[in-house]
């Protein structure tokens, strides 16, 4: 299983001053996490993308790119690419040059984005939202495969066998689908024969079975060998010496950080008690101490049948940077070698994963 970490690069208000940090402030320390996520030994760094006041992370590739030339093994992705608002053509050509700047390291996580503000800065009907993303993967998954593309869709000018250039040093440019509770989006992925990355945010782990069974099963329909279809799960964690003291120490920003959201969508402020439930046994966050933490990842892992790729969504806007950096070294210190060894031993005893 990789295991990595996930940012949104959320604006942040140091706790202790109560001083929100510039920009060029919280962006040199976004860097430092990715390269202390390197150094601890994690796998994955992945960078979302908004276009909100709130967040720095408009251009991923950027922030991304920065960090390539700071690390030496971590893969990098985006956490999503919303390619239903961008142009594939310019995309795969950031990730082709992040790719060659990281000497093969670079990935995308693509989707539709789960906020809507991409859609009128960049001229596109929000009704358009699916018919977007499915014709634009189409053309993405042209460029990868090809250096001159033949292609024409209703929402960009055709392509008549042009180059598009740079070409990646991988092969083949790992492209996954993020997705959230859609059956359809499920069923896409595993039919075009893509790696899922699923956004897991509340509730129980189990309710998402029967979502990614769909996924394999349309993908073994259509074909895909079982080892191309790749398991992902994004989802809020974080680690601390003790279990409580990663709940206090996460609340704060995660409560700020949703009311802020929810009170544009109607959700029900945030409360402790339900916070304090996600963390425990039976809920979607993978807060804790170290134990705590790995246990429940060996859980997710059992009731999804096997995950390939496990992301932390460590984003807070009330978190002390030193207190972030330690959290990244927990992960990748101590939590990610217990999931490791015991999955190992998993596999020498021959225990598959439940209903796998």
């Amino acid at each position: 299983m990789d295991i990595g970490i996930d940012s949104f690069a959320a604006t942040v208000t140091d706790p202790t001053t109560g001083q929100t940090l510039s920009g060029a402030d919280r962006l040199n320390h976004l860097i430092e996490e990715i390269e202390r996520a390197d150094a601890a030994g994690l796998d994955t760094f992945g960078i979302g993308e908004h276009h909100r006041r709130e967040y720095l992370d408009a251009a991923p590739a950027v922030i991304l790119a920065a960090a390539a030339a700071r690390t030496t093994r971590i893969r990098l992705n985006s956490a999503v690419t919303v390619l239903s608002a961008d142009d594939p053509v310019r995309v795969f050509q950031q990730y082709a040059t992040l790719d060659l700047l990281s000497r093969g390291r670079a990935e995308m996580i693509v989707g539709r984005g789960s906020f809507a503000e991409a859609y009128p800065l960049f001229g596109l009907d929000l009704h358009h939202y699916d018919v977007l993303f499915a014709e634009k993967l189409d053309l993405l998954l042209k460029l990868r495969a090809d250096t001159h593309v033949h292609w024409q869709g209703t929402f960009r000018a055709p392509l008549t066998g042009q180059g598009v250039y740079p070409r990646p040093q991988q092969a083949q440019l790992p492209i996954w689908i993020g997705v959230g509770g859609t059956p359809a989006s499920f069923a896409r992925a595993g039919t075009l024969g893509l790696p899922l990355m699923v956004a897991i945010i509340g509730g129980d782990f189990r309710r998402f079975r029967p979502l990614v069974d769909l996924y394999r099963q349309a993908g073994a329909a259509a074909g895909h060998p079982a080892q191309t279809l790749r398991v992902g799960v994004h989802a809020f964690g974080f680690v601390a010496p003790t279990a409580q003291a990663a709940r206090d120490a996460f609340y704060p920003g995660y409560a700020r950080m949703l009311d802020t959201i929810g009170r544009e969508r109607g959700w029900a402020p945030p409360s402790r008690a339900r916070f304090d439930a996600e963390c425990g046994p039976a809920g979607a966050y993978l807060i804790g101490g170290v134990q705590d933490v790995a246990d429940k990842v060996l859980h997710l892992n059992a009731v999804l049948g096997g995950v390939d790729r496990l992301t932390f969504q460590m984003t807070n806007v009330l978190m002390p940077h030193g207190r972030m950096l330690r959290a990244i070294d927990l992960l990748g210190q101590e939590v990610a070698p217990l999931v490791r060894a015991r999955l190992a031993q998993n596999h020498a005893a021959g225990v598959q994963p439940p209903f796998a």
